[in-house]
């Protein structure tokens, strides 16, 4: 018999609604990556449009700024992450650690 694995979805939500999950980190890290919510939303296969509904409802339920954006132009815009982006991708990234370290030690 084939040994079983343990899979999780996780995510942080506010008043039962989702404030990040594995998606939306996802976007938050490409668009650091890229300096673009445009690229980012290209890389990973999802609209602009939905790139920009998933930021939206993060700032909306957290009540903070995560995504600055700078206008095209001469000065060339451009999008980077805030500092508390920043502090929730650690958070969620530490809450996701935790967690595949408990699989590691149920899976053994």
């Amino acid at each position: 018999m084939k040994k079983s694995k343990i899979k999780y979805k996780l995510w942080l939500e506010k008043d039962g609604e989702i404030i990040i999950g594995l998606g939306r980190d996802k976007l938050l890290r490409e668009i650091q990556k890229t300096g673009s919510i445009k690229r980012a939303s290209e890389n990973l296969g999802i609209s602009y449009k939905k790139a920009l509904e998933y930021i939206k409802a993060m700032e909306k339920r957290t009540g903070k700024k995560l995504v600055e954006t700078k206008r095209g132009g001469k000065e060339r815009g451009g999008s980077k992450l805030t500092p508390e982006a920043e502090k929730l991708l650690e958070k969620f990234e530490h809450i996701k650690k935790e967690f595949d370290n408990l699989i590691k030690q149920l899976e053994e």
